[in-house]
């Protein structure tokens, strides 16, 4: 691996731990998810710093970034665009949307209606829109963040498996510990401190990043594990129904980003392990009377199944 990439990276991952503070493991997530070119899912209450790392991850890439506050009333144009008749020109004109950004933050995405959710899900999978019989594409790289409160919270409408399938990853922050949670309020405002950030790396360095991943080897051993780990979602003993193709290819090339953050240029069945509750709790559901949620389910059947 070039040792410059993996400085970078890592001063990059440093960077951002310093204003989400004390969340490394997920600041590294939300990394190798942008690295291995999917989208993230972050599903938490509400003020526990996921703006603030969405913003902090863009500023530190030098890449554009835009918000959106997801509403019951928000419409596929508001998001996307629209054409408007300028009398100067004699003709329609474009004004691009919010999602023509390199990071998006779809906030509070399960407040929207279900209409809004398909436009942007449909640019995440396809990177183009299509307005007006005109298809336009988006930039790269082109990353979104959405967050997503609880279901159980009053408003919302619950993404369907087929959405959530096309995040690549879901984590949740969580509360800071004392020793984090004691900096956060003994420092000063985090948005003032993201302001002051320079960008660590380029978008071409990030482009050459992502690159690398798709060098990261995975031997017939690796693959080996993968499949039987995949095999045993679809066994019914753990969840109802397994993981599709897709989803084991998208927990291939996260495992590569894993790999490459930790500077090697193979994936380890470590890598595997690391990335496997993140990238596939949010893709099953576990079988009626199992008493565990979707994440301690992949936690158990990676004990119960032998990397070799």
């Amino acid at each position: 691996m070039d040792p410059t990439l993996q400085r970078r990276l890592a001063t990059l991952a440093d960077q951002i731990s310093t204003i989400v503070v004390g969340k490394r493991a997920q600041v590294e997530d939300c990394i190798a998810c942008l690295l291995a070119g999917g989208h993230l899912l972050i599903e938490d209450l509400p003020g526990v710093g996921k703006t603030t790392l969405a913003h902090t991850l863009a500023v530190s890439l030098g890449l554009q970034f835009r918000r959106v506050q997801f509403t019951a009333d928000l419409l596929p144009s508001d998001l996307i665009g629209v054409s408007v008749f300028e009398r100067a020109q004699d003709r329609f004109v474009f004004h691009p949307g919010p999602v023509f950004a390199q990071v998006l933050l779809a906030d509070e995405i399960n407040r929207a209606g279900p209409k809004t959710q398909s436009a942007l899900l449909e640019a995440m999978e396809e990177q183009q829109v299509s307005v007006e019989n005109e298809t336009r594409a988006l930039p790269r790289p082109f990353f979104v963040i959405a967050t997503q409160n609880p279901s159980d919270q009053l408003g919302t409408y619950p993404l369907p498996e087929s959405q959530l399938d096309r995040f690549l990853m879901r984590i949740m922050l969580g509360y800071p510990d004392r020793a984090s949670e004691r900096a956060l309020l003994a420092g000063g405002d985090r948005r003032d401190a993201v302001r002051d950030l320079v960008p660590v790396m380029s978008p071409a360095e990030l482009e050459s990043a992502q690159q690398a991943v798709l060098q990261v080897r995975a031997g017939d051993p690796l693959l080996d594990y993968l499949q039987s780990l995949i095999a045993a979602t679809r066994s019914g003993r753990w969840f109802t129904d397994g993981l599709s193709p897709r989803a084991g290819i998208a927990v291939l090339r996260a495992a590569r980003a894993r790999a490459l953050l930790a500077g090697r240029d193979y994936v380890a069945p470590d890598d595997v392990q690391a990335i496997l509750p993140q990238t596939i709790a949010h893709r099953l559901n576990p079988v009626p009377g199992a008493g565990r949620g979707a994440v301690e389910q992949v936690h158990a059947m990676v004990e119960a199944t032998p990397v070799a």
